[in-house]
């Protein structure tokens, strides 16, 4: 199978990956993966400090993975790259098996 892109599609990819690359972007996506959900309550669910978690959801907002919305004083964010949630959904189940046969 050949796949060609440009270098502005292989930039985007890059991006998407590396959104991928850290735990806990990726603790914060499974959080956030259903349901819309405030800062603080993305910290709650995953015992992380608000500091780091909002310096992970500006990293993923600007690979264009989650939004965010304010309402007041709140941030509420949501993934949109669904796609990405369905390879991570995909890559998961392949970890599993992997580690149920070793």
């Amino acid at each position: 199978m050949d796949i060609t892109l440009n270098p502005s599609e292989l930039e985007t990819l890059a991006n998407r990956f590396r959104a991928l690359s850290d735990p806990t972007r990726l603790q914060i996506l499974m959080a956030i993966c259903n349901q819309e959900r405030s800062v603080q309550d993305i910290c709650d669910r995953t015992g992380l400090h608000q500091g780091n978690v909002s310096k992970h959801l500006r990293l993923l907002k600007d690979a264009g993975v989650v939004t965010c919305r304010r309402d007041s004083v709140w941030r509420y964010y949501r993934v949109i790259d669904t796609e990405l949630m369905t390879f991570c959904n995909f890559a998961h189940q392949d970890a599993i098996h992997i580690i149920k046969n070793n």
